[in-house]
């Protein structure tokens, strides 16, 4: 068996070999999960964010570096022929102004050379500043108005020469001069239809540009989105997880066992609270057969007491004032209050038994709260004690017996350490999401140093011990406390009201758990 059992631990503790693909595999898959921790998806999710950002920044910075660039360049092509066709217009007048003069002023007889000269110099001109037109690669259609112009321009000088060699020196008609200008105005209009389209297709592109970043824009956005969204499921779904099983611990829920997925980091925490709950399970099994078990090791014996009492008292009852007779009527009343304190132990182990956890139902508050009002009338009666109360309807989701002895612990409470003809208030209202429970008496309260204490079990304050009211074991607020927990409530000395002494405490329990 030794052997088997040393066996056992070797393979369970052996190195796997990684040239397995069954154990690469799951090698590579918990070198995954170790990766997926809770700092690396807080540092993906910040990646995942700022990298649609800077994707659309960059887009946008390259996009408005190509319209800058684009439109410098139109810019610059526009000054330039605008420069050109401005001189091109001037050249044509010039060159009308020139041919008329050439006419006009010269006569035949007295035709000097230089008069040609200024001539066929401005022609040159107008020559170059059509060639320097042409060589801005403007468009096909301002290329042949250039051409036009060039063709009626060298119609006019062709009718001037002409007539000069012929010692006739002439006018050419007035269409051909009306042909220049309506060129030259042509080339205008179409110069400036050429700057329209330039820059309507220049705010075309920008317009396009603008559209193209929004949508990619709300494309990484939208991405971006969807991947935090993600991320925001998981780590919400683990939260989730430890939120549920925490509040099922804390509640005494400790039957389902603690699984928590998602990041490395959260499933360590899962994984301590698993160990937590395993460990409060134990403690709770010690607890419970502690104090069923002393509770039945101290029946028998108790019961074999409780009858050689009664059989003693009835031996004494017919002697008055007998000594024997008192320390019978002692016994006896010890013997019962070793009963109640075996059966408060046996009802304090059951607590958080599985039967009563699962009996969860709706129930009213107030009509709960009335009819243990009613079942204490009698002892109210006795002590004169005057009960007010303010309630208000409240439901709420839990179990009907421990919320029934939450309310009969502390209306006890209440009653027990009040004084005769005193006052006890009760006030019952639903604040938020939460049920509150107050019940104040006119006793003599709870001292401050004893308010962490009296809710641990057995414990009983000082003026318990002292007076007339100690007789009891110890365990009604202890109760209180843990049922109070298993419906994830909490339970509060609070400060008596102005001009009170008394106990006040405060029961808040969830409207629905």
């Amino acid at each position: 068996m030794k052997e088997f059992i040393t066996q056992t631990i070797q393979k369970i503790f052996k190195k796997p070999d990684l040239s397995d693909s069954w154990f690469a595999s799951l090698f590579s898959r918990m070198k995954l999960q170790n990766f997926l921790s809770l700092k690396s998806l807080i540092v993906l999710g910040f990646v995942i964010a700022v990298i649609p950002l800077f994707l659309a920044v960059m887009y946008a910075a390259f996009g408005m570096r190509e319209t800058s660039a684009l439109g410098r360049t139109i810019n610059s092509q526009v000054f330039e022929q605008t420069k050109t066709i401005r001189l091109v217009l001037q050249k044509t007048s010039d060159i009308e102004r020139k041919a008329k003069l050439f006419v006009l002023l010269s006569d035949p007889a007295l035709r000097q050379p230089y008069e040609q000269q200024s001539y066929e110099t401005t022609r040159a001109s107008f020559k170059q500043a059509l060639s320097e037109l042409l060589k801005l690669h403007v468009d096909n259609k301002i290329a042949l108005l250039v051409n036009e112009l060039s063709e009626k321009e060298k119609l006019i000088y062709q009718q001037i020469i002409s007539s000069a060699s012929e010692n006739n020196l002439k006018l050419p008609v007035d269409e051909a001069f009306q042909g220049l200008r309506e060129s030259s105005a042509e080339l205008a209009r179409e110069f400036e239809n050429h700057v329209d389209h330039e820059f309507n297709e220049l705010r075309q592109e920008s317009e396009a540009l603008e559209q193209g970043l929004l949508v990619k824009g709300a494309v990484l956005l939208v991405i971006s989105f969807i991947f935090i969204v993600i991320l925001l499921a998981v780590l919400s779904r683990s939260l989730r997880q430890l939120d549920t099983s925490i509040r099922r611990l804390g509640s005494g829920e400790l039957e389902e066992p603690v699984v928590v997925t998602g990041p490395a980091d959260l499933r360590y925490l899962g994984d301590r609270l698993e160990w937590l709950r395993t460990h409060l399970m134990e403690l709770e099994l010690s607890k419970q057969q502690f104090m069923h078990n002393v509770a039945l090791e101290i029946e028998a014996p108790l019961a074999n007491i409780r009858e050689g009492a009664k059989l003693l008292v009835n031996e004494t009852g017919e002697a008055p004032n007998n000594a024997q007779q008192d320390i019978a009527r002692l016994l006896s009343a010890n013997v019962e209050k070793l009963k109640t304190v075996s059966e408060e132990l046996v009802r304090y182990s059951q607590i958080n038994s599985k039967p009563a956890m699962k009996r969860k139902e709706t129930v009213n508050m107030q009509v709960l709260l009335e009819s243990v009002i009613e079942e204490f009338q009698a002892q109210l009666q006795a002590k004169a004690i005057t009960l007010k109360k303010l309630l208000r309807p409240v439901e709420i989701s839990g179990v009907h017996e421990q919320l029934r002895n939450i309310i009969e612990q502390l209306l006890s409470n209440a009653v027990k350490y009040s004084p005769a003809n005193g006052e006890i208030r009760i006030m019952l209202r639903s604040s938020g999401t939460q049920m509150e429970l107050e019940v104040e008496d006119e006793g003599p309260g709870i001292a401050p140093d004893e308010r962490a204490h009296v809710f641990e079990p057995f414990y009983r304050g000082k003026d318990a011990q002292s007076g007339d009211n100690g007789d009891g074991p110890g365990l009604g607020l202890a109760i209180v406390r843990e049922y109070v927990a298993n419906h994830q409530g909490n339970v509060d000395i609070i400060d008596a009201r102005q001009d009170q002494n008394g106990a006040r405490l405060r029961v808040q329990l969830p409207l629905s758990v």
